[in-house]
C-alpha cells in the first residue's frame, strides 16, 4: 500500500461522517434553521474526530513499524492528523455549548464541560459524561505529547499520552448511545470496523506490557 492508496482510504473514510449527517438532515422536513446548523456542524466534526482517533491509534500503536515500511511521512502526517484531531474535539463541546444557548438562552460552560454524574438523573446524561471525561483525557494525551521534547518530560509523556487507548472506547460508547449518527449508514460500517480494531490493539498493548522480560528478550 503506497501514500496515495493510504491517503485515498483515509480521506474516504473522513468522509463518511459528514456523509451520514447530511442523509440524516435530508429527511427533516422544513427548512435548515441556523440552530439545525449548529447541530449539523457539531454532529460532522464529532464524527470525523472519531475516525482521526481511530487512524491516530492504528497509526501510533505500531509507528516504527509503520515508518519502516512507508516512510518518514506517515510520523509527519501522525502529527499533523493528530492537531487537526484534537482541534476537532475541542469545536464539538464548543458548538454544543452554542446549541444550548440557541435553544434555551442559557450561557453553562459549566454543564457543558463538567457536569460529570455517575449517577445520573437520565441514561443520556450518563453517556454525556462519557465524552466529557474522554474531553479531559484526550486533552492531558495531547498537552503530554506537546511536551514530550522537554527534557523533564521525556521519559514520562507516553504514560500519558496512551490515554487516547481510552479516549476511543469513551467516545465510542459517548456517540453510539448519545446520538444516532453513529448506527446509521454509512457511518455504521466504520464504526462496527474501527471499535474491534481498537479492542484488538488494546489487548495486544496490554499482552505486551504485562509479558515477563525474559519471553520479551528471548
Amino acid at each position: 500500500m503506497n501514500k496515495r492508496v493510504f491517503l485515498a482510504i483515509w480521506f474516504l473514510s473522513i468522509l463518511l461522517g459528514p456523509i451520514t449527517v447530511l442523509l440524516s438532515i435530508s429527511k427533516v422536513p422544513g427548512p435548515i434553521t441556523t440552530l439545525l446548523w449548529v447541530n449539523i456542524f457539531q454532529r460532522a466534526v464529532a464524527l470525523v474526530a472519531f475516525v482521526m482517533i481511530f487512524w491516530q491509534i492504528a497509526l501510533g500503536s505500531n509507528m516504527q513499524r509503520w515508518i519502516e515500511k512507508y516512510g518518514a511521512w506517515v510520523f509527519k502526517f501522525h502529527l499533523t492528523e493528530g492537531a487537526i484531531a484534537y482541534t476537532l474535539i475541542f469545536l464539538h463541546p464548543l458548538a454544543f455549548l452554542l446549541f444550548n444557548y440557541m435553544a434555551t438562552k442559557v450561557f453553562d460552560p459549566f454543564y457543558v464541560y463538567t457536569g460529570f454524574c455517575v449517577i445520573c438523573q437520565t441514561q443520556t446524561e450518563l453517556f454525556y459524561s462519557f465524552g466529557r471525561v474522554a474531553f479531559w483525557m484526550v486533552s492531558a494525551a495531547v498537552l503530554a505529547a506537546k511536551l514530550r521534547t522537554r527534557p523533564w518530560w521525556r521519559e514520562y509523556w507516553r504514560k500519558i499520552h496512551i490515554l487516547n487507548y481510552l479516549v476511543f472506547i469513551f467516545v465510542a460508547v459517548h456517540s453510539f448511545f448519545v446520538g444516532t449518527d453513529s448506527h446509521s449508514f454509512p457511518f455504521v460500517i466504520f464504526y462496527f470496523f474501527s471499535v474491534p480494531i481498537v479492542l484488538y490493539i488494546i489487548v495486544w498493548k496490554l499482552l505486551v506490557f504485562f509479558k515477563p522480560a525474559s519471553m520479551v528478550n528471548s
